[in-house]
């Protein structure tokens, strides 16, 4: 194992290797500072080995780092074989980290008259810690690599293996918290994702065009000159009406979908347009900026 994480420490760039602590680090910071601040103080549950970890907090006075380590410790000499060598790497990082800072940092609680504000703030900022995580190419294990398990032996998809996983310690800790709280913990869950998504994702996302015209070279031009975005011309068939029509594929951002739009609208008021989500864009002019390309200004909008 010492050999592998040599190579694959050689192939990544200083930069890279930086980068990668850098997320990991303070993902696993903020991610410990929203279950110290708002999690146990307001008497919440969680999903995941931190939910266990928690609930054995409330019983048994047991430190939730120790815990954390020693569970996620157990699923990953099992399940390392389903995390990439990159992302086993940091995930191990991540553990260490994050169980250390479960155990040490303590920043002021947060305890509000409506629970629900407690919950939206810990949900948030866990959210961001594990983002952040995710983005520095780590991963929380646990219950992830759980569900990767189910999904290879017994064929459940990995969101829903990892949903009822988490549902189940969730609800399961009912008994502990009680039924209020179980509810607000719920609701708390829904707000970590939706943070996490918006984290690793949300500033990445666009969306995909899809237009069919009579005057193709026209709309070509215009998205040429309006946003300077690629298209990809698809050779298509009507079935209705019997004829070869040209099929245009772009990705732009969403401000620019409705420029777009209007200009199509001028150019062929009986175009076909669908407007799509993309979850996320790799390649020259979303990832890979040119500072030598003269249409870089359009990289922005």
């Amino acid at each position: 194992m010492k050999s592998s994480i040599t190579k694959l420490q050689l192939k990544l760039k200083p930069w890279a290797l930086a980068y990668s602590i850098f997320m990991v680090t303070l993902g696993c910071l903020v991610y410990a500072a929203g279950v110290n601040s708002f999690v146990i103080p307001n008497h919440f549950g969680n999903g995941g080995v931190a939910g266990i970890a928690i609930i054995l907090k409330y019983i048994k006075d047991i430190p939730t780092g120790t815990t954390n380590l020693i569970i996620n410790s157990f699923i990953l000499l099992i399940g390392y074989r389903f995390l990439e060598k990159r992302t086993l790497i940091f995930t191990i990082y991540a553990m260490f980290v994050t169980s250390w800072a479960l155990n040490t940092i303590f920043p002021p609680v947060f305890i509000s008259d409506n629970r629900l504000i407690s919950a939206m703030a810990g949900g948030v900022i866990m959210g961001i810690g594990l983002g952040l995580i995710l983005k520095g190419h780590g991963s929380s294990a646990g219950t992830d690599i759980i569900a990767m398990i189910l999904k290879k032996y017994l064929g459940i998809n990995f969101a829903t293996g990892t949903f009822l996983l988490n549902m189940s310690i969730v609800l399961a800790s009912g008994f502990v918290i009680g039924a209020e709280n179980t509810i607000v913990t719920i609701f708390m869950k829904f707000l970590t994702s939706a943070a996490l998504e918006f984290v690793t994702d949300g500033f990445s996302r666009r969306k995909a065009m899809l237009i069919v015209t009579k005057e193709p070279e026209q709309v070509c031009q215009m998205i040429t000159e309006t946003v300077n975005r690629g298209i990809t011309v698809f050779r298509a068939y009507g079935y209705y009406t019997h004829k070869e029509r040209e099929v245009l594929y772009i990705v732009v951002s969403k401000p620019q979908v409705m420029k777009i739009e209007r200009r199509i609208a001028s150019i062929d008021p009986n175009a076909f347009v669908t407007v799509s989500d993309v979850q996320e864009v790799i390649g020259q002019g979303f990832t890979f900026y040119n500072p030598n390309n003269k249409n870089r200004r359009f990289y922005d909008e």
